[in-house]
């Protein structure tokens, strides 16, 4: 077979697909797709991870994200913000999940509670202490309105005010206010579920 010939049968069908397609339409969807892969990819997850908790959650959560953006039709004509479109997409992904988990997490404190009790317990106290604070802070989270569980995660995340107004598809004078007000939220969902137990 002369290189004529295959080069126009992949024209035709391409292996790694079930539909048949043209070699150029999938090689420029692809090639896209996989530039926006490596250059997201690794903050995605960081932000996932600081949200869930659980870094292999947070992978799947992010190859989640990662596939509806490759689903999207607009994905091959957009030059314009798929980095806001993805965080914001992981980012509720993430919170879906922590609102999901809710119940599950209200068995698993009880217990814990009574495994420490028992004197069970294999960690420090710190860390105990230290996870029940992150346990804390996520379920405040997935109580909060989700723009402002958003805007508070990705500063968390090192997200720069003007990295805010790009994911969250904002002027850039409008994300202070936008943090003041999630801030003042966060505290006053906190103290209503935790009460004056511990200082924020």
């Amino acid at each position: 077979m002369d290189a004529a010939t295959v080069e126009e049968r992949r024209d035709v069908l391409s292996p790694d697909r079930t539909v048949i397609i043209g070699n150029e339409e999938a090689n420029s969807k692809d090639a896209k797709f996989e530039a926006l892969f490596f250059k997201f990819y690794s903050r995605v997850v960081r932000v996932l991870y600081g949200l869930v908790g659980d870094r292999a959650r947070a992978e799947e959560l992010a190859s989640d994200a990662f596939w509806r953006l490759y689903r999207q039709p607009w994905l091959e004509q957009s030059d314009g913000n798929v980095g806001g479109w993805l965080h914001r997409t992981a980012t509720n992904l993430g919170i879906d999940h922590l609102r999901a988990q809710g119940r599950r997490m209200q068995h698993m404190e009880g217990v814990e509670r009574a495994e420490n009790l028992s004197g069970h317990a294999a960690n420090p106290l710190e860390e105990i202490l230290s996870a029940e604070r992150a346990l804390r802070v996520r379920r405040v989270l997935a109580r909060l309105k989700t723009s402002h569980a958003q805007i508070l995660i990705l500063r968390a995340n090192g997200f720069s005010y003007s990295d805010l107004a790009e994911s969250l598809g904002v002027r850039l004078g409008t994300v202070g206010t936008m943090l003041v007000r999630a801030e003042a939220a966060f505290q006053k969902q906190y103290r209503r579920m935790y009460g004056k137990e511990e200082a924020l």
